[in-house]
């Protein structure tokens, strides 16, 4: 189950979401990309604890490098993500936007690089880089909760992998139009 965006920040929803993923959560794999907008953010604070909650429940978290920064934490992003690893997720990805992604667990650090593109409209990068990531671990029959506990180093490449591939396509062309698989093979 993927939980993200503005569906956390409005109420009822944000409620209904988190409570939702508490009930489940210990039965499915949980992803969180908090897909950071502070302009629609009117409580900072309770948004921050919320995000938290939810984030030690999440299998997967996927945060931009400008979502880290948000968060307003010291130390450098590795040792934030390090920090919160501690907390319950098992994969954290970080994105670099045309640098890349590094995913992050106690064991591995994993960096993909994208290919390079020319890029028309960002919309939906975010959505079709979790995508890819959740389709590559559904591929390799890794969607359950004991194989995302126990990654190795290859698998999360893989999926990084399809994430940025997918990403980079539909950042080069416009409406947030993401690939068919049959386009990333």
């Amino acid at each position: 189950m993927l939980f993200g965006a503005i569906s956390l920040i409005s109420e009822p929803a944000g409620s209904a979401y988190e409570e939702f993923m508490r009930r489940e959560h210990g039965h499915r794999v949980m992803m969180l990309d908090p897909n950071i907008r502070p302009n629609f953010i009117p409580d900072k604070a309770k948004h921050l604890r919320r995000i938290r909650s939810m984030m030690a429940m999440a299998d997967v978290v996927k945060l931009s490098d400008e979502d880290l920064n948000w968060f307003g934490e010291a130390g450098s992003h590795e040792d934030v993500v390090r920090n919160w690893l501690d907390r319950g997720p098992t994969l954290i990805v970080v994105t670099h936007g045309s640098e890349g992604a590094v995913g992050y667990t106690r064991d591995h650090k994993v960096t993909v690089v994208p290919d390079k593109v020319e890029v028309v409209d960002t919309v939906g990068a975010g959505d079709t880089f979790n995508a890819g990531i959740l389709a590559s671990l559904h591929e390799q029959g890794l969607l359950s909760k004991e194989a995302v506990a126990n990654l190795p180093d290859d698998a999360i490449h893989k999926a990084l992998a399809l994430g940025a591939k997918a990403a980079a396509v539909t950042v080069s062309r416009a409406g947030a139009n993401p690939p068919w698989r049959h386009e990333i093979a």
